[in-house]
């Protein structure tokens, strides 16, 4: 199983290594692009060239390659004058903070209404969920978050519009706090809600399989009380394949929230990328999709680790 994300991983850095040098040209213009490469100063060059030994044989640049990843080193940024591991850093804990807010609510969220609907199967309320969430399911998640903007930022103006933070206030403590969750609302609810009806149509349909096991009937029979029935033994039971569905719904995440992010100008990688899109900056744009696709292998790697766990028969089974 972990040979698998190795290689994965060995591909990853052979393509961020091997496409920018298969485009005609020098190197550094195919790294940099034309524009950026006029406006470079000698010294600029010179310093590049040997940081990435460009003028070298392909071993000698996969060398020294290998060894600035290993130290971190994702290249330089000509347009924010930074290595561009300084400024993903810059950007990468809002994108974890949203990221990480809204997987844990919409799984949280779906499981709860999945449970529910399953135990209420074919009642007025499980239908109502039912269609609800598939007919929400059908709209992207920047389009929740430009709908969302519209109401919420420009009709009622009650949310901020853009940003994380507001600008100059000068805000500490309780306050801030306050402010970067009062920012952070609209676009988690964005994301929360393309993701609930995932793990809730997946719990669902595990939480009808599980009621009709022997134990839940042995449970029946002992007078258990309803709620500890649907909670305790068949909720419990109809979690396993959501834990997996986190895994991959992390991977979504992370290249849906780009296009949140951009939406409501949050700081985020979405908006770095957009930034980078803009004046061109590859070195970011390579940085950023690195470290996207390294964060969902490594996700999907602890996914794997943590159902062989909850579930023994999965490493029985391999």
């Amino acid at each position: 199983m972990v040979s698998n994300y190795l290689i994965a991983f060995v591909i990853i850095i052979s393509l961020n290594f091997t496409l920018p040098r298969l485009m005609p040209g020098n190197p550094l213009q195919a790294i940099y692009g034309e524009e950026a490469l006029i406006a470079m100063t000698p010294e600029l060059k010179q310093q590049l060239t040997e940081r990435f030994a460009l003028e070298s044989s392909l071993w000698e640049q996969l060398q020294s390659y290998l060894l600035n990843l290993a130290k971190g080193d994702l290249g330089y940024s000509y347009y924010y004058n930074a290595p561009v591991s300084e400024v993903i850093l810059g950007a990468l804990p809002w994108t974890m903070l949203l990221v990480g807010s809204a997987l844990v609510l919409s799984t949280l969220l779906g499981v709860v209404l999945g449970i529910e609907s399953g135990w209420r199967r074919g009642k007025g309320s499980d239908k109502v969920l039912l269609t609800g969430l598939v007919m929400l399911n059908g709209f992207p998640d920047f389009f929740l978050g430009m709908l969302l903007l519209l109401i919420f930022g420009i009709s009622l103006n009650v949310l901020p519009l853009s940003g994380a933070i507001s600008p100059y206030a000068g805000l500490t403590g309780p306050a801030l706090v306050l402010d970067v969750l009062t920012h952070l609302l609209l676009p988690l609810t964005a994301l929360t809600l393309a993701g609930v009806t995932g793990s809730f149509l997946l719990t669902r349909n595990t939480m009808i399989g599980v009621l009709r096991a022997p134990f839940i009937l042995t449970a029946r029979a002992k007078g258990l009380s309803p709620r500890v029935i649907r909670y305790r033994h068949a909720g419990r039971n109809s979690m396993l394949p959501v834990v997996t569905r986190a895994g991959v719904m992390a991977g979504r995440m992370a290249t849906g929230v780009l296009f949140v992010e951009m939406v409501f100008s949050y700081p985020g990688l979405g908006h770095l990328v957009h930034s980078a899109l803009a004046a061109r900056d590859y070195p970011v744009l390579q940085g950023v999709l690195f470290v996207i696709t390294v964060s969902v292998l490594s996700i999907n790697l602890l996914t794997d680790l943590l159902y062989s766990k909850l579930d023994p028969r999965v490493s029985y089974a391999r």
